[in-house]
């Protein structure tokens, strides 16, 4: 099922080019995306009414969902899955708050009396983007409100698409998780056409927001790249994907359900296992083809697996593995090998680690307490998931008394001018009463 790439005997010092990765055309969408988002900009309310009866085939009652149906959903959660949801929210909670926030203020005298500070200042308001398509992500609310929280976002506002088989309301699991967690501010909006609503603001209905964050197909995220500046954003986050790197001691039945587990979010998404071990190579491809036949997902699971963006990827031995997984820079690794700890302790480009035949990625997706919204495409070699730490910003504060300046004067009026930027030497000499001459 899966197309095979042999690099054994071929020492690259590059393999992205031999990898399998598929294509993810943000620029093509943009094009029947900015329309979008200028009749967002300049119509409101009637252009995110007339765009849910266009692309999700139904006209929410209400944009806004009313407090009633939040509780209504949350009332008729199954109680088990309510336990799920809630220790899921624990250990996502217990992880930003021990590991991910930083000191509020840290201080450094650089001089007698020069003190630089940096002072952590949260984002004031968020909103989120939860898809709706083929999965409702109930998950993904859990994974962003709970980070932003305990950074201290003044408010986070979700939207996520109307259901027609709601009734024109969100999927109930998603709205009982934002009632679990607090958020009252929900919308029936789902698309392009809700990161424009938080981008611009909607009169009566939604105040513009100073960040986005949350998944979305290729339409979600070509209005985030159009509308960054006038907001911030998390990441350009393109379809899931999940690298294997395994040795002949790895379980086939493992390997396989997880290269299964990812590939079933998309027809996009990428599933590539790196071996040394042909055996192993068989057993995966034999059990792939048992395991996804009892899934309900086989046909998409077929798609995904067999797309250009997924692959095995045959190495000579774990040296060259991991060198492959590097320039891979997966969203998604796990390493099933003999010495999983010290081969992943060694990794440095990927979005998070599963480390061992007993932790899967859907434990991650889920429960285990790290975060799940992590960088594709290869954007692990320079960006980092999401944490508590991106919806901090960081402020210095410099404070330098008189004397402090007077010493440091003659050296900033000579670089000022070393610029051709008088005007800067000024500034000092007004105060030092010493004026160093261009």
């Amino acid at each position: 099922m899966l197309r095979i790439i042999d690099v054994r005997g071929r020492r690259l010092d590059d393999y992205t080019a031999v990898l399998p990765r598929g294509s993810f055309d943000v620029e093509r969408a943009l094009t029947a995306v900015e329309p979008l988002c200028r009749a967002v900009r300049d119509e409101g309310r009637e252009a995110l009414l007339r765009f849910a009866e266009q692309f999700d085939h139904v006209v929410p009652e209400h944009l806004r969902v009313p407090d009633e149906a939040l509780r209504a959903a949350l009332d008729g959660l199954d109680p088990r899955l309510r336990a799920a949801i809630g220790e899921s929210i624990r250990r996502r909670r217990l992880v930003a708050e021990t590991i991910e926030t930083e000191e509020a203020y840290r201080s450094v005298e650089v001089a007698p009396g020069a003190v630089v500070g940096n002072r952590m200042v949260p984002v004031g308001r968020v909103g989120l983007y939860v898809p709706g398509g083929l999965a409702p992500l109930a998950s993904t609310v859990l994974m962003n409100v709970v980070p932003a929280q305990v950074a201290g976002v003044g408010k986070v506002a979700v939207a996520t698409p109307p259901q027609a088989e709601y009734g024109g309301l969100p999927h109930p699991t998603i709205l009982a998780v934002c009632a679990l967690l607090g958020v009252d501010e929900v919308y029936a909006v789902g698309g392009a056409q809700a990161i424009a609503m938080f981008a611009y603001g909607v009169p009566e209905l939604c105040r513009r927001v100073d960040m986005v964050t949350g998944p979305g197909n290729i339409y979600v995220v070509a209005a985030k790249r159009h509308l960054r500046g006038l907001i911030g954003i998390d990441a350009e986050a393109g379809p899931t994907e999940i690298l294997v790197l395994a040795d002949g001691t790895a379980d086939p039945r493992c390997v396989a359900a997880d290269l299964i587990s990812q590939a079933e979010h998309d027809p996009m998404a990428g599933a590539v296992l790196v071996t040394d071990s042909p055996d192993l190579l068989g057993g995966v491809e034999t059990e792939l083809a048992a395991q996804v036949e009892r899934l309900d997902t086989a046909e998409r699971l077929r798609v995904s697996l067999t797309g250009e963006q997924s692959g095995v990827v045959l190495v000579d031995d774990m040296e060259q593995g991991l060198a492959v997984t590097d320039d891979y820079a997966p969203e998604h690794l796990e390493v099933q090998t003999a010495d999983a700890a010290g081969l992943a302790a060694r990794v440095r480009n990927a979005g998070a680690v599963f480390v061992g035949g007993s932790v899967p990625v859907p434990l991650g997706d889920y429960s285990a307490g790290s975060t799940h919204v992590l960088p594709t495409g290869g954007a692990a070699r320079y960006s980092s998931g999401l944490t508590a730490r991106s919806f901090m910003r960081s402020v210095h504060v410099v404070d330098y008394t008189s004397q402090a300046l007077a010493d440091l004067g003659e050296t900033v009026q000579r670089f000022a001018h070393a610029e051709n930027l008088p005007g800067h030497a000024n500034a000092i000499a007004v105060r030092t009463g010493e004026q160093v001459p261009s």
